[in-house]
């Protein structure tokens, strides 16, 4: 048998266990398959020297590491690039007199339809999307069931939203 065959089988045998091995180093089984991969090919070279099995397994087991730790490192170096600017090195966004414009027509929108509603539809509405009131407070205040404050806060919500769409 030459040298390469048994190198093929040393590393056919071994494969789940570096698989596993790496895997436990990385935390991913996928990453843990390319890296047994290329140990693969680095492992495999036709001018390789004669050796014992047991010295072979130790050579692959020792790529993997080291291949899995240049992951790591690569890993940990990408991390550290790819962290985001300090909050004073990005400019703000000032809203332009444009914007400030179009969130004033649409809050003035917003008060006229609010008026439009019914009263208690509209105190329902208000207490709980702006005063955060639980139904079961609403209803308590206005003297109806949970269910009727429920409709109320639902038909004013649909129609803001319908009112804001046209």
């Amino acid at each position: 048998m030459t040298n390469m065959e048994v190198r093929h089988q040393v590393y056919v045998a071994q494969r789940p266990a570096l698989v596993a091995y790496a895997s436990r180093i990385l935390g991913s089984r996928d990453t843990a398959e390319d890296i047994v991969q290329d140990a693969f090919l680095r492992f495999m070279p036709a001018n390789a020297q004669e050796t014992s099995s047991g010295q072979l397994v130790s050579y692959l087991y020792r790529i993997v590491r080291n291949l899995a730790f240049d992951v790591m490192k690569r890993q940990k170096l990408e991390a550290r690039e790819s962290v985001d600017p300090p909050y004073w090195t990005v400019p703000s966004r000032h809203p332009t007199p444009e914007d400030i414009v179009a969130a004033s027509d649409e809050l003035r929108l917003i008060e006229r339809l609010l008026e439009d509603l019914p009263l208690e539809t509209r105190i329902a509405l208000e207490m709980h999307r702006f005063g955060g009131y639980t139904l079961s407070d609403i209803a308590a205040h206005l003297g109806i069931s949970v269910a009727t404050v429920h409709r109320h806060v639902r038909t004013g919500m649909v129609r803001l939203a319908s009112g804001l769409a046209s």
